[in-house]
This record gives C-alpha cells, structure tokens and sequence, in this order.
C-alpha cells in the first residue's frame, strides 16, 4: 500500500469536506489514489459532510424507544437544521435507530468524548499508568501506550463511535455523515437517556441453594399423603353375663300375717 501523506489527505478534505480520520482511510482503501478516494467518500455518504458540520441547528425531533417487554427505554433529541427535515420520513427512520442503538449499548453514558468528564479521564489514565505493559518501556512509548488504553476506554462510554447496529462496518458517527450528505442539513446528536426497569432500587438477594431446597421441601410434603392411626383391633374376650338382680317382692308378701288362725 502507497504511503499516506498529510498532503494528501488535506487535499481529500478540501475536494469532499469529509473528516480528517475519513480521507486518510479513504486513501489506505485505495492506495492513495485521489480519485478512487473521491468516489468511495461519495459511496459511503461521507463527501461533503464536514462542510455542514459547523452549521447551527435549532430544528429536529425528540424520539422515544421501549425495548420489547417493557425493561428498557430510551428518550433521545437529535437536531437539524430546518422544520422540514426534522418532518422528514428518513430523518424520523435515523432518529429511531439511535433511540433503538442506544438501547442496545449499555456501557454508553455520553454522546462525544469531549462530554465525558476530566475526573473520569484522568482516573482511566491512572489505572493504565499502572499497567505491567509498561515495564520497561521508554517514557514516549509509555505516553503513547496509556493514552490509546484511555481512549479505548472512554471510546466505548460514547455512543458516536459504537458500531452501528443495523451494519456493524461504520460506526454511529458515519452513519449521521452519510444522513447529512442524503437530506443536505446538518445533524447532531445532542442528548438522550436510557432507563432500565428497577435501575437503582435496592433488590434483595436470595440464596439460590436455600430457596430450591425450600421448594423441594414444600413439594415433597405436599405430595406425601397424611397417615392415619390404625383402628383399634375387636376385642377377643367373651361378653360378661349381664348381672340379673332379683326379683322385687310383691308388696302383699311383704305385709304381716294375721295372728288368728281358724278353728
């Protein structure tokens, strides 16, 4: 592959207005060949995108996206230039696979990294200075070494430079050069949130063993049937005699005899 100046990239940038980052691949896909670079910018949608990158937009749409099941939602606002664009069709379809991109990026919390806060850089950049990678090495390849780690890192908190979902081979940033290359205006990402169901509420953790074995318990028990006491066993002895009393006397027997006899 041919060497890639800076001259020749400056000139790419100049004829599409396309980023720096974009003509220098542009010129590595096609051996520095300008023209061959020209139309694959123009392929790809990137040609004369960077020129409206600088325009104001004050237009556009809020957009909301809730993921199947109702566990994940998704507010985001994205800016255009004029009212006519942001009624739009295709730049309703872009404004919806942002909400749905950023459903599916967890780990994303900024738009660019130039939102992502000092103190956060700087602790990234404390954890790699403390790298084993670096033993040894001189300081400019230390320097250099720790800040793409940073980079990395902070890279993948932002949702500009995440793999489109929709076609994983350009990034979210090229897809919104490519929509401000088709609908002419400019287009910016400005601000979204992502809520998940129960984020920050407290949950109690149960113990998976003891809650499985207090199911088996119940189960079991449920299913043994209740055992009933035998009933008592039929005496073997013969009836007693009912006890007779005697009879009653009569009460004429009973009475006194009469004490003169007959002669």
């Amino acid at each position: 592959m041919a060497g890639i100046s800076a001259k020749d990239v400056k000139e790419l940038r100049e004829k599409t207005g396309a980023g720096m980052m974009d003509c220098k691949k542009a010129l590595q896909e096609n051996d520095g060949d300008l023209e061959k670079a020209i139309e694959y910018l123009r392929k790809k949608g990137l040609a004369s995108a960077g020129k409206k990158a600088g325009r104001a937009t004050a237009e556009g749409l809020v957009d909301s996206y809730i993921h199947f099941g109702g566990q994940i939602g998704v507010i985001v606002e994205v800016n255009c230039e004029t009212d006519f664009v942001a009624r739009n069709e295709e730049f309703k379809g872009l404004v919806q696979d942002i909400a749905k991109q950023i459903a599916a990026c967890p780990n994303v919390s900024y738009v660019e990294m130039s939102e992502v806060p000092s103190d956060i850089v700087e602790k990234e950049r404390a954890i790699a200075l403390e790298s084993d990678a670096l033993q040894g090495k001189p300081d400019n390849v230390k320097d250099k070494i720790v800040q793409g780690k940073v980079d990395k890192i902070v890279k993948e908190m932002c949702l500009l430079y995440q793999p489109f979902i929709k076609d994983q081979s350009i990034t979210v940033e090229e897809l919104i050069k490519q929509s401000i290359a088709k609908l002419g205006e400019n287009i910016q990402i400005r601000r979204f949130q992502r809520y998940v169901l129960g984020e920050g509420i407290e949950k109690k953790e149960a113990n998976l063993a003891e809650e499985v074995a207090a199911q088996t318990a119940a189960a079991t028990q449920a299913a043994t049937p209740e055992t009933k006491e035998p009933d008592q066993a039929p005496s073997t002895e013969a009836p007693k005699p009912a006890a007779v009393k005697p009879p009653k006397e009569s009460r004429k027997g009973k009475g006194k005899k009469s004490g003169k006899r007959k002669k």
